[in-house]
C-alpha cells in the first residue's frame, strides 16, 4: 500500500457528521412543533426563533465543514442538540424567554469560534495569561461592589435590559489561566501563582454566597492540580485544607449551613425548604420512560423551573430516556476529552480540555443531584439546558477548550506536523 493511500485512509472518519445533523434536526422539529401549536394561533416570534436556530445550526456546519475543512463536529453536533432542547423547554415555559435564550446561543456560538481562534497559538495564550487573569479579578471584584441578591446569592449585576452572571464568565479565565500558567512548570512559583489566582476566585464566590460554583471552581483547581503535579497526597492535602476551611466559615457564619438544612430531609420539610425537590421527584417519576409531552407537566409552575429545576421538566415532559441520554451526551463528552488529551500537541491543551470536561461534569453533577437531594440543593444550571446568557456562553466556552485540544481543529497545524 502506498504512502498516499495511507494518508487517505487516515483521513477517513467514522462519524457521519451529514446524518447526525440530520437526525438531530428531525428531532428538533418533532419537539418544536408541539410548542408552536401550544396556543390556537402559532406564535410568530416562537416560530422565528426556532426557524433561526435551525438556520443557524446548518449554516455552521456546512461552513465548518467546506470553509474551515473541520472534520471532527461530534462535539457541535452535542452543543447544538443540548442547546435546541433547552430552548425549546423553556419556549415552551414562557414563550418571551424564547428570543432571549437564542440570543445567548449565538453569542455562545461566537464565543466557541473566537476561542478556538485563540487557543490556536500557544504563544498568544501565554500573552493573554495575566490580562485575563486581572480581568477575571476585576470582574469579580466589579460584582462584590455592584451585584444584587437574588436567591440569596450576590451574584448577578443588572444592566438594565438583560443582567450577567460574572461568576460564568469567570470559569472560562479559570481554565485559560490554569491551562497556560501551569504549561511549564518549572518551579513552584507558577503553581503559587495560580494557587492565589485560585483561592481569590474561590474566596469572592463565598462572599458572594455562590456556594455550588465555588465548588465547581475548587473541584476544576483540584483536576488541574493533579494533572500536572501527579501527586495524589498533594492533593489529598489541598482538599483536607478545603474541608477544614468550610468547618471554620460554617462555624463562624452559622447561616451558611441553614441553606443546606433541607438536605436529605425534603419530604420532613416538604413545603418549606424541600418545596422545590420534593415536586422534582415526584413529577419526574411522573413522566415515565416517555414523558407526559411537552407542555403538559406540572413542575413548570414551581419557581427556577426552567434554570435550577430543567432537568425535572426533561424528565416529566420528555421522559426519563430523553433525561438519561442528555446526561449520556456529557459522559461521551468527558471520554472525547480525555481520549483527546493523551494525544494533544501541548500541555496546554491537556490542561484546558481535562478542565472544561471536569467543570462541566461537577456543573451536571451538582444540578442533577441537587434536584434529586442525592447531593445539597446549589442552584446551578445544567450546561447548555437551562435559561441563561452567561451561563449558555459558558457552556460553549468550555466546549471550545475540548475542542482546541484536537489537532483535527486546525488541518495546517495537522498537515505541518504530518510533514
Amino acid at each position: 500500500m502506498s504512502d498516499k493511500t495511507q494518508k487517505k485512509k487516515k483521513v477517513k472518519h467514522p462519524f457521519n457528521w451529514l446524518s447526525m445533523l440530520m437526525l438531530t434536526t428531525i428531532f428538533q422539529l418533532i419537539s418544536m412543533m408541539p410548542v408552536v401549536f401550544l396556543t390556537e394561533e402559532p406564535n410568530v416570534e416562537v416560530v422565528s426563533v426556532f426557524g433561526g436556530f435551525i438556520l443557524v445550526q446548518w449554516l455552521y456546519f456546512i461552513c465548518a465543514r467546506n470553509f474551515a475543512s473541520q472534520r471532527a463536529t461530534e462535539l457541535e453536533i452535542i452543543a447544538f442538540a443540548l442547546s435546541g432542547i433547552g430552548l425549546v423547554t423553556v419556549a415552551s415555559v414562557k414563550p418571551e424567554y424564547a428570543l432571549k435564550q437564542f440570543i445567548a446561543i449565538l453569542i455562545g456560538l461566537a464565543a466557541f469560534i473566537v476561542l478556538v481562534a485563540i487557543m490556536r497559538n500557544v504563544e498568544v495564550i501565554s500573552a493573554l495569561r495575566i490580562p485575563v487573569a486581572i480581568g477575571a479579578v476585576g470582574l469579580l471584584a466589579v460584582n462584590l461592589v455592584m451585584a444584587e441578591t437574588v436567591n440569596g446569592a450576590l451574584n448577578w449585576i443588572n444592566l438594565g435590559a438583560f443582567s450577567i452572571q460574572p461568576s460564568e464568565i469567570v470559569k472560562i479565565a479559570f481554565i485559560f489561566v490554569g491551562a497556560a500558567t501551569l504549561e511549564k512548570l518549572q518551579s513552584a512559583r507558577s503553581l503559587t501563582r495560580y494557587l492565589i489566582f485560585s483561592l481569590g476566585c474561590v474566596g469572592a464566590l463565598f462572599l458572594m454566597r455562590d456556594f455550588g460554583t465555588a465548588l465547581i471552581f475548587f473541584a476544576t483547581f483540584v483536576v488541574i492540580a493533579f494533572m500536572r503535579s501527579g501527586d495524589i497526597k498533594t492533593i489529598g492535602l489541598i482538599c483536607t485544607g478545603a474541608i477544614l476551611g468550610a468547618g471554620l466559615i460554617i462555624y463562624f457564619k452559622p447561616y451558611v449551613a441553614s441553606r443546606f438544612a433541607a438536605y436529605r430531609h425534603v419530604w420532613e420539610l416538604a413545603n418549606e425548604g424541600g418545596f422545590q425537590q420534593t415536586r422534582v421527584l415526584s413529577y419526574s417519576a411522573s413522566g415515565g420512560l416517555f414523558g407526559l409531552g411537552i407542555g403538559e407537566g406540572r413542575l413548570r409552575h414551581i419557581f427556577a423551573s426552567t434554570t435550577d429545576l430543567i432537568f425535572g421538566i426533561l424528565c416529566e415532559e420528555w421522559g426519563l430516556i430523553v433525561g438519561f441520554c442528555v446526561v449520556l451526551c456529557f459522559a461521551f463528552v468527558a471520554v472525547y476529552a480525555l481520549r483527546i488529551a493523551r494525544h494533544a500537541r501541548s500541555t496546554v491543551y491537556s490542561i484546558a480540555a481535562v478542565a472544561a470536561a471536569a467543570m462541566i461534569l461537577v456543573q451536571l453533577a451538582l444540578n442533577v443531584f441537587g434536584v434529586t437531594d442525592l447531593l445539597p440543593l446549589t442552584g446551578v444550571t445544567l450546561p447548555f439546558v437551562s435559561r441563561g446568557g452567561t451561563s449558555m456562553i459558558c457552556s460553549w466556552a468550555l466546549f471550545a477548550f475540548i475542542k482546541s485540544a484536537d489537532i483535527k481543529t486546525y488541518p495546517k497545524l495537522e498537515k505541518q506536523m504530518e510533514e
